[in-house]
């Protein structure tokens, strides 16, 4: 953090003033030149991106990307904040071959259209895989979420509990979400500085530091996808960016969602998560009072177990549908 001092009446600079503007000037030479804002349109992304198992429709008048694969019991598989269905790839892959496999963007991220202003104010985050399952005539549902995915498959079953049989959250929060405990390293803060000089452009070298400091083991992560991240990072910004995000809020209708939930729920959490910890795990296991919870955590694993350990995951996950809660 950079801090600036002002002075008044005309007084001489101190010595200690005169070091702060000394340190602060070599702290920002020592940053690299704000990369060149080189934003992405939808059109763009869906240009690269999309590929033949690529659907789209629209459901209270949000442009949905989604995919649908597979044979047999339907699953839902929904990603959190700074992501994309493309998190669930390697677990989509592993099991289309005994279920289907739906999994969507959230509206304002990945292929999906932008959020208009009335969709904003009128739009429940759960009307969308409510409508996406009714479009598909889909009338039951194993629902698995990463982070904000996953508060939006409690909300799902608080509300629809005709709707989803099983839940697995990941690393997903159950009170409102803090900051302050998490310890960054020098190299994250100063990327994080260099978005703020760039007016908020994320460039690549944000995007490695921020993968690398939300997993267990950053030599997870490939180029690939650290590249994929970068793109759908440089989406053209959106006016209402968490519009269709579920999110904890202030805790109150939360807590009272999450204690309706009756669905048995697997939390599969990466032990070594700097935002959620398994604190995070304990509470979330607490709130849920009607729900059978069992619990699985990956202990060098960070935030986003489904892309750090897919392999992993899947084979939970996999295991947690054919063996602990069959249909």
């Amino acid at each position: 953090m950079i801090l600036v001092q002002t002075m008044t009446g005309g007084r001489k600079a101190g010595p200690m003033f005169r070091i702060t503007l000394i340190l602060g000037a070599l702290l920002l030479a020592s940053m690299p030149a704000p990369q060149a804002a080189e934003y992405l349109s939808v059109e763009q992304l869906r240009a690269k991106y999309q590929d033949a198992q690529s659907r789209f429709t629209v459901i209270k008048g949000l442009e949905i990307h989604y995919k649908d694969e597979g044979q047999g019991p339907a699953i839902l598989l929904v990603h959190g904040s700074n992501s994309s269905l493309r998190i669930w790839d390697t677990t989509a892959a592993r099991l289309k071959s005994r279920y289907r496999v739906i999994r969507f963007d959230v509206a304002g991220m990945g292929l999906s259209g932008r959020v208009s202003d009335e969709a904003a104010a009128n739009v429940d985050p759960v009307e969308i895989p409510i409508g996406l399952l009714e479009l598909l005539g889909v009338k039951k549902v194993s629902f698995v979420g990463n982070s904000s995915g996953g508060t939006l498959g409690m909300f799902l079953a608080a509300k629809r509990p005709d709707l989803v049989e099983r839940l697995v959250l990941s690393n997903t929060p159950a009170d409102p979400v803090q900051y302050g405990h998490m310890v960054q390293p020098e190299s994250f803060k100063r990327a994080q500085e260099e978005v703020k000089l760039a007016g908020g452009y994320k460039s690549r070298h944000f995007w490695d530091e921020y993968l690398s400091y939300f997993s267990g083991d950053p030599a997870r992560i490939s180029a690939k996808k650290r590249d994929e991240y970068f793109d759908f990072g440089r989406r053209v910004p959106e006016k209402h960016p968490i519009a269709m995000t579920a999110r904890i809020g202030d805790g109150k209708v939360a807590t009272q969602l999450m204690s309706q939930v009756t669905a048995p729920t697997l939390l599969l959490w990466g032990g070594v998560d700097a935002l959620l910890p398994v604190a995070a795990m304990k509470s979330l296991a607490r709130y849920l009072s009607k729900a059978q919870v069992s619990e699985i955590i990956l202990p060098d694993v960070g935030h986003y177990p489904p892309l750090e350990a897919p392999e992993r995951v899947t084979q939970l996950v996999a295991a947690y549908f054919d063996a602990a809660v069959p249909l």
